[in-house]
């Protein structure tokens, strides 16, 4: 049976005066499903994904996000979605226990369940002893983990993560990304962009843009049998080859 679709974009497009950032983008994404974005330096996944995340207008095309409308439902669309940017966002001089709290407040949260969600969280990432530890004495791992955590301590239908793991040691990818595939089991739908091909292969499904347009869109599996890859970064160099630009 097929499952609810939370993300739908049709020829969603954004220009900046003559320069077409992302060209009529066609996808849809379903509850539950660990999404990936890729694309080189360029390739116009950051606009698109501002666009999705009510941050940014498109200039034509549609998309609904969460079942609203990113021109008319922006703000509600950031009311249930998490987000997750590469560079680390919670506050440092705060204790992982005040930017819970903080965050969880914000996010509408009442205070039962703040103090719930707290509890499950610190135990969770088996922090327990450590609730006071101002963040910025966190390693940079432990910090991605926590911020992660807390983007989706509401609850979202959909949380996106811009690079997550930038920078983090292999194993703190592979603890990260347990985290991804219990929220997926909650049926909390994961958005990710990544640099790293190996965590390309943990998604559901695979985008590939490239210089604004939407390349490839399929499941790891038959992306590395259509383009006779062994992996996918064979796939993803077949595919950057051919883009022209180098900025996004």
């Amino acid at each position: 049976m097929q499952k609810e679709k939370v993300i739908i974009a049709k020829e969603l497009t954004k220009r900046f005066g003559a320069f077409t950032a992302v060209d009529k983008i066609t996808f849809d994404v379903q509850k539950g499903e660990i999404f990936g974005f890729l694309g080189a330096n360029g390739a116009g996944k950051t606009t698109a994904m501002r666009m999705l995340c009510g941050l940014s207008l498109p200039t034509s095309g549609s998309a609904s996000v969460a079942g609203y409308d990113v021109y008319k439902q922006n703000e509600l669309i950031k009311k249930n979605i998490g987000y997750m940017s590469q560079k680390f966002s919670l506050y440092e001089d705060l204790t992982i226990r005040e930017n819970i709290r903080f965050y969880a407040g914000i996010y509408g949260l009442t205070d039962k369940q703040i103090k719930e969600k707290t509890y499950s969280l610190i135990k969770q990432l088996n922090l327990e002893g450590q609730e006071k530890t101002l963040v910025r004495a966190l390693p940079l791992g432990w910090k991605q983990k926590l911020a992660f955590s807390i983007a989706v301590v509401h609850d979202p239908a959909i949380v996106f993560l811009d690079e997550p793991t930038s920078g983090v040691d292999p194993i703190t990818r592979r603890e990260f990304w347990s985290l991804i595939y219990e929220a997926s089991a909650r049926e909390i739908t994961i958005f990710v962009t990544t640099h790293y091909m190996d965590e390309a292969e943990y998604c559901n499904r695979v985008s590939i843009m490239v210089d604004g347009r939407m390349e490839a869109l399929d499941s790891p599996s038959n992306m590395m049998k259509d383009y006779s890859a062994k992996s996918m970064d064979g796939v993803f160099l077949q595919l950057a080859r051919k883009a022209v630009r180098t900025g996004d």
